[in-house]
């Protein structure tokens, strides 16, 4: 999987669930990531991503303590870091 290609979600998958809403959240992330490859001084998406970590950062620990081994899946294959903290 290359890093940065976005995580394809099938329309039967649940938009309320906390794996879909990570997965939308991570490809946002890496949308604006690129984004600022161009744009280095557009603080105020600066902030919109610093919010949008935050979010997923707490949806993550959420999942890990009600879905430890779903946690990990999800994790592998959206390729990002396991939480410091958990």
């Amino acid at each position: 999987m290359v890093k940065n290609s976005p995580i394809f979600i099938s329309k039967e998958e649940n938009p309320g669930s906390v794996e879909f809403q990570i997965i939308s959240f991570t490809n946002r992330i890496r949308g604006l990531t690129s984004h600022f490859q161009l744009h280095r001084k557009d603080y105020l998406s600066q902030r919109g991503l610093r919010k949008i970590l935050e979010k997923r950062r707490r949806l993550l620990s959420y999942l890990a303590k009600k879905n430890p081994l779903g946690y990990k899946n999800l994790i592998r294959e959206l390729d990002i870091r396991e939480s410091k903290t958990r």
